[in-house]
C-alpha cells in the first residue's frame, strides 16, 4: 500500500502568476489553481502532497498559505511517510496549531481504521501476503522499532491488532510473557508477529531469529500457533515462515 498520492508532471504548489510573488490567501488564487477546487474537478491524483495537506489544513495564516504550510511540514519531516508515521509529534510549523494538527491526526487515524476494516473483512489469513501489506502500511515509516501482533481465531480470522513494544532506531525489547498474556487476553488460537527495521533492511537479525524461537516455544505451551514473523523494511516484507525459520 503506497503512501500519498502520486506526483504528476506539471503539478504546482503555488500559482503560476508568482513571478512577482507576494503571499496571497488561496481564495485569491485563480480557481483552477486552488487545491480544493482542483481536487473536486480532477481527483486526488492531480494534487501534490503539499496540496493534499493544504486541503486538510483548510486555510493558512497572514503571509503563509496552506500549501506553504504543507511544504514546510513535509520539509521538516523529511518525507511524507515520516510525517504520517508519527502524527502525534508533527514538526513545529508556524501557523499549524492544535486545530490543524488535530485534522492531520484524525485523517491518518481514519485511514488506519480503514486498513483494519479491510483486513478484518478477509475470510481468513491464508498466506503471508494477506497480512504483509497491512503491517507494511502500519510500520514501514516509523522512526523507531515497533513489535506488533495480529491475533487470529481457530479459522485464522482476525481478532485484533496490537502494537506491544516500542523501542529506538536500533531495536525494541520484546518480553515473551507479555506476548503470551496478550494472546490470552484476545483469546487467540494463532498469531502473526511483525516488527520494523528503521534502517530499511528487511533481513532478520540473529536477535530476531532468537526471539522468534523463544516465542514459538512459549506460545506453543499454550496451544497458540505462530503462523509467521514478518520483518518490515524497504521493499517487500520478509516472511520468516517462507524462509523456513519457524
Amino acid at each position: 500500500m503506497k503512501t500519498g498520492a502520486p506526483r504528476h508532471a506539471g503539478v504546482r504548489d503555488a500559482p503560476a502568476s508568482s513571478n512577482d510573488y507576494r503571499p496571497r490567501p488561496i481564495h485569491q488564487w485563480p480557481e483552477s489553481e486552488r487545491p480544493r477546487e482542483r481536487l473536486l474537478a480532477h481527483g486526488v491524483a492531480a494534487l501534490s502532497d503539499a496540496e493534499l495537506i493544504a486541503v486538510l489544513l483548510g486555510h493558512g495564516t497572514a503571509g503563509c498559505d496552506a500549501v506553504a504550510m504543507g511544504r514546510a511540514l513535509l520539509g521538516q519531516a523529511g518525507s511524507l511517510g515520516r510525517l504520517l508515521a508519527d502524527p502525534d509529534h508533527l514538526p513545529a510549523v508556524s501557523g499549524v496549531g492544535p486545530a490543524k494538527r488535530a485534522r492531520i491526526v484524525a485523517a491518518l487515524e481514519l485511514a488506519r481504521r480503514s486498513l483494519g476494516e479491510d483486513l478484518a473483512d478477509l475470510p481468513h489469513i491464508q498466506s503471508p501476503a494477506d497480512s504483509a501489506e497491512y503491517f507494511r502500511a502500519r510500520l514501514l515509516h516509523l522512526p523507531h522499532e515497533v513489535f506488533a501482533c495480529l491475533f487470529l481465531d481457530t479459522r485464522h480470522r482476525v481478532l485484533a491488532y496490537e502494537e506491544l513494544f516500542r523501542g529506538t532506531i536500533d531495536g525494541a525489547s520484546v518480553y515473551p510473557r507479555e506476548v503470551v498474556r496478550a494472546c490470552l487476553r484476545h483469546r487467540a488460537s494463532a498469531v502473526i508477529l511483525a516488527h520494523n527495521h528503521p534502517s530499511g533492511s528487511a533481513e532478520p537479525s540473529r536477535a530476531d531469529c532468537e526471539i522468534t524461537r523463544v516465542l514459538v516455544e512459549a506460545l506453543g505451551l499454550m496451544d497458540i500457533r505462530v503462523l509467521d514473523h514478518l520483518v518490515i523494511g524497504h521493499g517487500e516484507p520478509t516472511s520468516m515462515a517462507d524462509l523456513g525459520m519457524l
